[in-house]
């Protein structure tokens, strides 16, 4: 792999242990990836912080990892576990735990924006600009909409990418990799969010590319749409990115029998207990015309809003 000196220097610990560390993640990502450099970038977006996902052995890393390291471009960090601005019935001990993560990532520099939704809530790079995403949603709004490169980066590899402020030259911030290679052939008609949502998720579960395109085009769609594909294709497999660029070799059909199958693969219940509206987090305009939507009216059942 190609490596300047700087990089050299920091891999072989003269720039300390926390960086060193970083650069060996990110070359064994590029070895794996087939990068033959590192090239910067202008953001990263952290996953890994809440309490429920990463445990004792994440909040123990962090710690020490913290002591030392600093963040050298601005990052935005994922939701945690619980809203400390709330009373809630959680243990102590997850608090405690959730606490501390929290802090470590303070301490090495992050924007606490605990929010899934970086791109709603601040100026992010412009568009061609490369950045390191490791929320699946996010870095595929930032690929397919905002024009930004990044791969779907893990917590670990978007940390180190916060570290050193670079990434592998390799997947979708390639040229040729950002040319879909599958499209996906809409036969039904797409009116809500969960059409949309079931769109990216049977996508993401029949594209091993990493770009996907659509006919007929839906570049026009609102973000509140978008925004339920692109969760949905970032949660269901390896798929990072959609475009409108007609250079595909394989068409998949999307019809009513797909939409059906996909939708008896998530339902685990015909009456569930709680309304959950938010995942991604809901934004301004969405809070507004929810609370349009409900003026003058009760929920028959708990709902839970989370919001950024």
């Amino acid at each position: 792999m190609d490596l300047t000196r700087e990089e050299e220097d920091a891999l072989d610990g003269k720039n300390g242990n926390p960086i060193s560390t970083a650069y060996k993640i990110l070359l064994s990502i590029s070895k794996a990836t087939n990068a033959e450099k590192l090239i910067p970038v202008e953001w990263v977006h952290l996953s890994g912080v809440n309490y429920s996902t990463i445990g004792d052995a994440g909040v123990e890393f962090l710690t020490k990892y913290s002591e030392e390291a600093k963040f050298v471009v601005p990052t935005t960090i994922n939701p945690m576990g619980y809203d400390s601005h709330k009373q809630n019935n959680l243990s102590s001990n997850f608090q405690k735990q959730q606490s501390k993560i929290a802090k470590a990532y303070e301490k090495m520099g992050s924007i606490p924006s605990f929010s899934c939704i970086p791109y709603e809530l601040f100026q992010l790079p412009k568009s061609g600009h490369s950045v390191s995403f490791a929320e699946s949603n996010a870095a595929v709004m930032a690929n397919s909409v905002f024009g930004l490169r990044t791969n779907k980066e893990s917590s670990l590899s978007a940390l180190a990418s916060a570290i050193t402020g670079k990434a592998p030259y390799s997947d979708l911030r390639m040229d040729s990799t950002r040319d879909p290679k599958i499209r996906i052939k809409i036969d039904k008609e797409l009116k809500t969010e969960l059409d949309y949502g079931v769109l990216g998720y049977f996508s993401g579960k029949s594209v091993k590319e990493s770009c996907v395109s659509f006919g007929p085009d839906i570049s026009n769609i609102d973000m509140y749409k978008t925004k339920s594909l692109s969760a949905a294709l970032g949660t269901s497999g390896a798929c990072g990115m959609f475009s409108s660029r007609d250079t595909h070799d394989e068409t998949i059909s999307f019809g009513k029998e797909e939409e059906k199958s996909i939708i008896d693969e998530l339902n685990t219940t015909d009456s569930g207990d709680v309304i959950a509206l938010g995942s991604p987090q809901l934004g301004m305009y969405e809070l507004e015309l929810l609370s349009k939507m409900i003026s003058g009216k009760r929920f028959s059942k708990k709902c839970m809003i989370f919001c950024a």
